[in-house]
Formats: structure tokens, sequence, C-alpha cells
């Protein structure tokens, strides 16, 4: 026993280095896919609470100002546009005039926020291209009618099953996030 700690011939037979490669070749299979689902789930999440918080931004800037606040698709920072999904970025603003956009010099732009590529961020009926924020928090179309809707997020083709989240506008203001299992 003594002999094997002064043996002068140390180190690994081929059979134990392919054995240990096959093992972590097989370990690297099953984690990696693992981790690029962690990854998108995680800029999901990212993504998501951006919305929420700046829903939340410009609901209490509504408040705390007493004039409505608009949160609308925004490209370049500085227009509203009403094409295109709010994966493009959207911008935060005092809607001075109450028309929804941006325009005459005269409102304050307080947040602005691009997302990267790869994903798709769409809103539905009323909230497709703004949404605004009224005096008491409430959410309000230009024309005074409530506002509510569902905004969606999924990653960019190739989707992946279970991957989505939804982000949920009630007509008082409030809104919550849910997981949806498919995206389309």
């Amino acid at each position: 026993m003594i002999w094997f700690f002064f043996n002068k011939n140390r180190g690994v037979t081929l059979i134990e280095l392919l054995v240990v490669l096959s093992v972590l070749g097989i370990l690297l299979s099953i984690g990696v896919p693992s981790f690029s689902q962690f990854t998108t789930n995680n800029r999901l999440n990212s993504y998501i609470n951006s919305m929420y918080s700046n829903f939340a931004l410009a609901r209490s800037e509504a408040i705390k100002r007493n004039r409505r606040v608009v949160m609308c698709k925004s490209s370049d920072g500085a227009n509203c546009n009403n094409s295109g999904g709010w994966d493009q970025g959207w911008i935060v603003f005092v809607d001075l005039d109450n028309n929804g956009t941006i325009g005459g010099g005269e409102e304050i732009v307080l947040t602005m926020l691009p997302l990267q590529a790869g994903y798709n961020f769409t809103g539905n009926g009323n909230v497709d291209n703004y949404i605004s924020f009224d005096v008491q928090g409430r959410t309000k179309l230009t024309s005074g009618a409530i506002q509510a809707g569902t905004f969606t997020l999924c990653p960019a083709a190739p989707a992946v099953d279970g991957l989505g989240r939804q982000l949920i506008l009630s007509g008082s203001g409030r809104s919550r996030v849910e997981k949806i299992t498919s995206c389309s």
C-alpha cells in the first residue's frame, strides 16, 4: 500500500478519459436545452415586469400630476407609432392636450424603454396603440370610454411551448401578469 504513494507512473488511462468525456457529453446534452429555456424564461419575466412597472409609473404620475398620462408604442422614443407591436419600445408622457399623442412640444417624456429583438409583444383591441390613465388612475380612451385589454409577450420563432406571458389591464387601471401555455 505504501508503494502506491511513491509510484512514479501517475495519470489516467485512455479508457478512464473516454468514460469521463462520455459522462460529460451526456450531462451537457441534458443541461444545454434546460439552460436555453431558463434564459428565455428570465428574459420574458424581465420584459413583462418592465411593462408592468411602466404601467404603475404612468398610473401614479397621472394621479400625482392630476393630468392624463399616456403610454404608447414608439420606435424612436419621441413619437407614438400606430403600426407594429409593443416590442419596438414605448414611451410614457404627460398628455397636456388630452389627444393621446405627442404634439406641439408641450408633453413631457417620462421614460422610454426599447426591447431587444427576438420577442413578439402585442396588445389587443383598445390597448393596441396606447394606454391612457386619467387623473383617478383609471384607464380611459381619449373619447372617455373605458380602456381594458391584454398584452401578449412570446418568444419569436421558434416558439418554446409553455413560455409566454400575458399582462392583463383592467378598466380600473390595475394590471396583473399570467403565464400562458402556448404562443400563437
